[in-house]
């Protein structure tokens, strides 16, 4: 068998690329997935983000996209703590411009709409619009995407929802305002994982600027924190994030997640965590990845 047909059959072979997300097809985590990998990626649609840690650690998906901060609502707490229980890195990350459309079945005129679906964090981002429209009700969903296909699946005729003008596409209904959150400048961040024996190694290439992500503790003691940090100012490395986070088991006691700028790799980086983990009780790096625009 010659070799362009033995490259053939390997691609044929390959298993593809299957990508857990929550929330249903259209949310916004399946468009951060698509920025990630490719539009053809094919998904697996989960209902709890618990659940997308879990089709990943057992094999049911290759990778997973989860969202981890919002620019209005803030950090997407659930998620951090799932990164400190699940071995799963981060190998990824990108920003996803929210827009908020309100959606409904298409002969539903916006004069019949009477409820609207969506999201709780989706809803508190539309409030200027609900306080526009006063006789419209607010009612809290699990998914942005799955109050639109609840709407069209039920066949409801005073109601409407508020996702992405993919999820209007993927369900065929029709989009009645668009843009409809308060403040344009909402993005929500999202994280690319895999599982640690799928993880490519990352050289460092200096064309590329790096970010590397982890999580530690330190004992509660006066100065603790501020001797923690200096490991990073001492050796100029910028930090872009850190967020605490509350340890389970040990009341008023604390976990941090904090991101720098550097591959985990170069000389400054390796010193900086190796002076924190002579300090730290817990110290694990959860991923070393391309910073994302």
């Amino acid at each position: 068998m010659g070799r362009p047909e033995t490259a053939r059959l390997t691609r044929m072979r390959k298993k593809p690329e299957l990508i857990a997300f929550q929330g249903e097809r259209g949310a916004f985590s399946e468009q951060a997935a698509r920025q990630l990998l490719s539009s053809s990626v094919e998904v697996l649609p989960c209902q709890r983000f618990d659940d997308v840690f879990r089709n990943l650690r057992d094999g049911a998906a290759s990778g997973a996209v989860v969202p981890i901060e919002n620019t209005l609502h803030g950090s997407v707490h659930e998620n951090y703590d799932h990164l400190l229980q699940y071995d799963l890195p981060i190998v990824a990350e990108t920003s996803v411009r929210i827009v908020h459309n309100l959606i409904a079945p298409p002969d539903i005129s916006f004069a019949k709409v009477k409820r609207v679906f969506s999201h709780p964090v989706a809803l508190a981002q539309c409030l200027d619009f609900f306080e526009r429209y006063r006789n419209i009700e607010r009612v809290p969903f699990y998914d942005t995407a799955g109050s639109v296909k609840m709407v069209m699946e039920k066949e409801l005729t005073d109601a409407a929802a508020i996702a992405s003008s993919v999820a209007a596409e993927n369900y065929g209904a029709r989009i009645l305002r668009r843009s409809i959150e308060d403040d344009r400048r909402n993005f929500t961040r999202f994280f690319l994982l895999r599982r640690p024996e799928d993880v490519p190694a990352s050289p460092r290439k200096s064309k590329i600027a790096w970010k590397t992500s982890l999580v530690f503790t330190t004992r509660n003691v006066p100065g603790a924190l501020f001797r923690s940090l200096s490991a990073f100012a001492l050796r100029d490395l910028s930090l872009t994030k850190i967020e605490s986070r509350p340890l389970r088991g040990k009341p008023w006691e604390y976990l941090f997640y904090l991101d720098f700028l550097g591959h985990v790799e170069d000389t400054n980086a390796r010193n900086a965590i190796g002076h924190l983990r002579e300090i730290a009780d817990l110290l694990r790096v959860l991923g070393c990845y391309p910073k994302g625009s």
